[in-house]
């Protein structure tokens, strides 16, 4: 293949594989079909849960379900509305509160949803674990993974044989997660792709959560309280994460939009 050949048909699987993502239009890069991501997912997922020690707490649990179940139908809901009915089958809602001292939560793509008792300590209401569960649903409705994977996948294999490297694309998807990237890919293109979607899904969350009939008003506060825990931070541009000031203030920038989704909580 001579180099305008491979040139076009590289720009080809790039134009073909662009999606843009609920809510924000932001258009996203995505080259991983969402059965390989769900397919991946799902054994990472489950290897994980066969050895984590579920909660004992049963009303923390029962929250954690509580709040993920009503975030997760304002989901569906706003899908079904929106004329994207058809993204639902990519969910199997699942709720665990997890026996761990961190004070974290994670969504996996399919909506696989791990919540840490650290997290709890910090939690306060359903509100405020909505703030968190929202957040996490968000991921995955934003296909964040997969965006993440192809960025991985562009960056390892580089554009000019993207298009060769896309035909072994299941092996790949496989070995992703294991992949060592350099200074310059990873501070230049990987963490400031997951800032945004760590601001993103702030946003998306703020009104799936809003849907559900929470309020979105207690986000300001509770991430103030995750700021004060959280002590020393990294600079900013070395972190997946926007800083603490960052995000809260965006947070408040955002509320007046939000609050127009609020409904009456059940």
């Amino acid at each position: 293949m001579n180099k305008k050949h491979l040139f076009l048909c590289t720009a080809l699987a790039l134009l073909t594989s662009c999606g843009s993502v609920p809510l924000t239009g932001r258009r996203q890069l995505l080259l991983v079909s969402d059965s390989e991501v769900l397919s991946s997912s799902l054994t990472q997922y489950n290897d994980y849960i066969k050895t984590a020690a579920k909660s004992t707490s049963a009303s923390q649990t029962a929250m954690v379900k509580r709040v993920g179940q009503k975030i997760a139908a304002a989901t569906e809901q706003y899908l079904r509305q929106s004329g994207m009915s058809s993204e639902i089958k990519n969910f199997s809602w699942e709720f665990n509160l997890i026996k761990d001292n961190q004070v974290n939560a994670f969504c996996m793509p399919g909506g696989k949803i791990v919540v840490y008792e650290g997290l709890m300590e910090i939690v306060s209401s359903d509100d405020e674990l909505a703030v968190v569960i929202g957040h996490e649903v968000a991921h995955a409705v934003a296909k964040h993974s997969n965006e993440r994977m192809s960025q991985q996948i562009a960056a390892q294999y580089g554009s000019q044989i993207l298009s060769a490297a896309l035909s072994e694309k299941s092996a790949m998807v496989q070995d992703i997660a294991g992949t060592v990237y350099g200074i310059g890919a990873q501070y230049g293109v990987m963490l400031p792709f997951s800032r945004t979607h760590e601001l993103e899904a702030d946003y998306m969350g703020l009104i799936f959560m809003a849907i559900a009939g929470y309020n979105p008003e207690v986000a300001v506060n509770f991430w103030q309280k995750m700021s004060a825990g959280s002590g020393g931070s990294i600079p900013e541009f070395m972190s997946t994460h926007p800083s603490d000031a960052r995000r809260i203030s965006e947070i408040k920038r955002i509320l007046p939009e939000i609050m127009k989704y609020k409904t009456t909580k059940n």
